[in-house]
């Protein structure tokens, strides 16, 4: 479940909004329910696809409120990552080969992920943080593998010590941040490089600490970063967490950017001078022992509010 609430110190008069919190139907993964709720009921609601194939929702609520709710639950089955494509030719050839660019038609739908993003993050910051990865005739799954750890090493997790407009040199910089700050510093490294890189939101369902019962509402949204490889197969990857995006990850949407999929954005028109926005998330898995016993593919309960 994720749900937002936003309240605020005088009476709005009318809220637009457009969300992005209905996951993806994936080859390795399966929606089996998913519902977006609005309270005030909104007065006009649409849905739709976005140029990257992401679900989105569009809504108006125009009587007056002083307190708007969104609230997303779903239901995700989701399998264990495709080994073969970790041990492809592509995965497994020198990272130069995997470039769009030298692929010719065949990469020519992931050109636009090669391109950096205006105004421009790939700085000589973000060049020589890469050249320690990325070094000559380097197979890519080993340079994006070794990306994500030292991302996870070299930078400290920190909740509120940025913010979404924060540049990617202000993160390397500071060495700290969330997320989304660490997916969009690998993608400016990738990116660096002549790779592909696209940036991914969803959720990851999080284990509590050991003797602990789970806490409802503890899990945050989250985003990681996925590289192209030839062959048009994509491989995602956690910063955050040095590993690979595995079963217990669910796809919400991915674009260029965090600003091409934001979880919710509006327009409100009010006199209000003061606005408080709370957001809780809950992933849980289903049935996980069984998972885990089997092998079998998981699925996950996902619940949020922006």
């Amino acid at each position: 479940m994720h749900r937002t609430c936003y309240t605020y110190d005088d009476v709005v008069s009318s809220s637009y909004g457009r969300c992005y919190l209905t996951p993806r139907d994936l080859p390795g993964q399966r929606v089996i329910s998913a519902d977006v709720r609005i309270e005030p009921e909104p007065d006009d609601w649409s849905t739709g696809v976005d140029v990257y194939g992401n679900s989105d929702s569009y809504f108006h609520v125009r009587s007056s409120h002083d307190e708007l709710t969104v609230t997303a639950n779903s239901v995700v089955e989701v399998d264990p990552p495709d080994a073969g494509v970790l041990l492809s030719p592509a995965a497994l050839g020198p990272w130069e080969l995997a470039r769009p660019s030298v692929t010719g038609l065949a990469g020519a739908a992931a050109t636009e992920f090669a391109l950096d993003l205006y105004p421009p993050e790939i700085t000589d910051a973000v060049r020589d943080y890469a050249a320690g990865v990325f070094t000559p005739g380097r197979p890519t799954i080993e340079a994006v593998t070794d990306l994500t750890g030292r991302i996870f090493r070299d930078f400290t997790y920190k909740s509120g010590s940025t913010a979404i407009s924060t540049r990617v040199d202000t993160v390397l910089e500071r060495r700290m941040g969330v997320c989304q700050d660490f997916a969009r510093v690998a993608i400016a490294c990738l990116r660096s490089v002549g790779l592909a890189a696209r940036y991914e939101s969803g959720y990851l369902a999080t284990d509590p600490p050991p003797g602990r019962e789970r806490i409802f509402g503890a899990d945050a949204s989250h985003a990681w970063a996925a590289v192209w490889l030839p062959g048009d197969d994509w491989v995602a990857f956690d910063p955050t967490n040095d590993k690979l995006v595995d079963e217990r990850h669910v796809t919400v949407a991915w674009g260029r950017d965090y600003d091409d999929v934001p979880p919710l954005r509006g327009v409100i028109y009010t006199e209000s001078k003061k606005s408080r926005i709370d957001v809780s998330v809950d992933v849980s898995p289903i049935d996980e022992a069984a998972g885990r016993d089997s092998g079998a593919e998981s699925e996950v309960e996902a619940q949020a509010t922006d």
